[in-house]
C-alpha cells in the first residue's frame, strides 16, 4: 500500500503512527521551500519590460511558460562532462523562453534573444524573483535543533546552490542533490540514491517532502523513502 500524509503547512513532528524520527529529512525545492513572486508570468513581464521595453501579457506569459515547462523533457543530463554541464543547462531553459516568447508573439521584438535570455536566467539566480514560504525557517529551525540532517532533492539546476545562498538558506542543508549535476531528475529513484549517499543513510530512514505528488511522494517512496506530500494549494 502507497501512504503519504497530506499536510497544509511543513510537519515539524512524526506522525502518530510513526513515532522514529528520521535521520535525514529531504525537500523539494521550487513549490516547498520558496516559490515564484507573484508568478513566472509576472517576473518575466516586469524584467522584460524593464531590460528592453517590450511588454508582456503576464496571465498569458504564465499559461504559455507552464504549457512548454510541463512538455519539456526532465532537466537530467546523464553522462556529461562537469564542463558541459552549464551550457546544457543554460539551452534547456533557453528553449522553453523562446518557445514561451513566441507563443505570446513578441519574440521578433528582440534583436538579441539569447543575449537578452542570459541576463533573466542569471536574474533567476538571485533572491530577487523568489519568496521563502513563512513556515520554512521556523521549521528547519526547529528539525535542526532536533538532530536531523536535512537536505534539498530538485529538479532544478546549478544554479540552485545561489538561490538557496542568496535566501539565506544554505545553512540549514548539509546536502543538496540536482538533477542535473546526477543525471536523474525525480520520480527517479537514482536522485535519492545518490543524495541517500551523501547521508550514509538508509532509505527507510528518510523522509522526502515535496509539492508534486508524482516527482515527490511516489518517486520518494519507490525509492524506499517516506514521501510526504506539502500540499500547498
Amino acid at each position: 500500500m502507497r501512504l503519504a500524509a497530506e499536510t497544509a503547512e511543513l510537519p515539524q513532528t512524526p506522525s502518530r503512527r510513526d513515532n522514529n524520527k528520521p535521520q535525514v529529512i529531504f525537500l523539494d525545492a521550487v513549490g516547498t521551500l520558496f516559490g515564484v513572486r507573484g508568478s513566472v508570468g509576472e517576473v518575466y513581464r516586469d524584467f522584460t519590460h524593464y531590460q528592453t521595453g517590450i511588454d508582456l501579457d503576464a496571465e498569458a506569459t504564465n499559461k504559455v511558460f507552464y504549457d512548454l515547462f510541463k512538455a519539456a523533457p526532465p532537466p537530467e543530463f546523464p553522462q556529461v562532462e562537469p564542463q558541459d554541464l552549464l551550457e546544457l543547462e543554460f539551452n534547456w531553459w533557453l528553449a522553453i523562453a523562446y518557445d514561451t516568447f513566441a507563443g505570446v508573439g513578441v519574440l521578433d521584438q528582440f534583436s538579441d534573444f539569447e543575449g537578452f535570455f542570459k541576463h533573466l536566467f542569471a536574474y533567476f539566480a538571485s533572491a530577487d524573483p523568489w519568496v521563502i514560504y513563512p513556515d520554512v525557517r521556523p521549521t528547519l529551525t526547529y528539525w535542526q535543533q532536533q538532530g536531523i540532517e536535512l537536505g534539498v532533492v530538485s529538479n532544478f539546476d546549478s544554479r540552485l546552490y545561489s538561490v538557496l545562498d542568496c535566501l539565506n538558506l544554505s545553512q540549514f542543508f548539509t546536502s543538496v542533490t540536482v538533477s542535473t549535476r546526477v543525471g536523474a531528475a525525480k520520480p527517479k529513484s537514482q536522485i535519492w540514491t545518490c543524495a541517500l549517499a551523501a547521508h550514509d543513510c538508509p532509505p527507510a530512514a528518510a523522509w522526502h517532502i515535496g509539492d508534486s505528488y508524482r516527482e515527490d511522494v511516489e518517486g520518494a517512496i519507490d525509492a524506499g523513502l517516506r514521501g510526504i506530500w506539502l500540499n500547498r494549494q
